[in-house]
């Protein structure tokens, strides 16, 4: 199986493959490549529907030379304080924002989300964000919003220095689960009462019944999976403890 990075050619072949409705698995098949590898570069780069080849490529070559060090950076022991690769840590970090855009995220809020992940204590302001990700403080009111919003972060007030911090933690994925669970909660109830308006037995009724059925299902297993999680997450740290 090649090794390596992306080729032009690499991603004119996704590129057409895209455009005569192949799958990832049968584009990664044609490139001899982990199905994961063509995801990545499709979510990165504008998603199925806006993927071009000439403009992924640019983009690649930005971030090459971005991640170029000068010659007074090069070191034979570029290594963090954990034994840590900088290139490993920031290929993972392009991996992780790539992954949650593909969920729908927008790539500024996937950028901030995937910094406080790979951040060690999980917790950072939004001056040290700014630094880090090197945008605007506009930038980053509007992605801490957002993930707030969606309960996947949660502020702290740091009283020594009068300022809030973000924080991640464990739980993150639990609250934005249930916010989830609530959303189709909503649209199930929203649905039930579109069925009563239309009328139970009409087409259009019918439809808006199914679809109330469904989120109420998806609803009531996503809360149930959670809670299990939650008490198994719970118990181990017991243990542990």
């Amino acid at each position: 199986m090649p090794g390596g990075r992306l080729t032009h050619q690499d991603r004119r072949k996704i590129a057409e493959g895209l455009t005569e409705g192949l799958t990832y698995t049968e584009i990664a098949g044609g490139l001899e490549r982990p199905i994961s590898t063509v995801t990545r570069e499709v979510a990165r780069n504008g998603g199925p529907g806006g993927y071009r080849a000439d403009r992924a490529q640019q983009a690649a070559e930005g971030r090459a030379r971005r991640r170029k060090p000068t010659p007074a950076q090069v070191s034979p022991t570029a290594v963090d304080a954990h034994g840590r690769d900088p290139e490993a840590v920031h290929e993972l970090e392009e991996q992780f924002t790539a992954m949650m855009v593909g969920t729908g995220l927008p790539r500024m809020t996937a950028r901030v989300l995937t910094c406080l992940y790979v951040t060690d204590n999980g917790s950072l302001t939004a001056a040290e964000l700014v630094r880090r990700l090197q945008v605007s403080p506009a930038s980053i009111s509007k992605a801490v919003g957002e993930l707030e919003q969606q309960e996947l972060i949660r502020r702290e007030r740091d009283p020594r220095r009068r300022r809030d911090r973000y924080v991640i933690d464990a739980d993150a994925w639990f609250r934005g689960w249930m916010a989830s669970a609530r959303q189709n909660t909503m649209l199930a109830d929203f649905a039930r009462q579109g069925a009563q308006v239309l009328g139970a037995t009409t087409p259009a009724g019918t439809r808006m019944q199914d679809i109330g059925h469904f989120f109420e299902h998806v609803g009531q297993t996503m809360i149930q999976a959670a809670e299990e999680w939650r008490q198994a997450h719970a118990a181990k740290h017991t243990a542990h403890g």
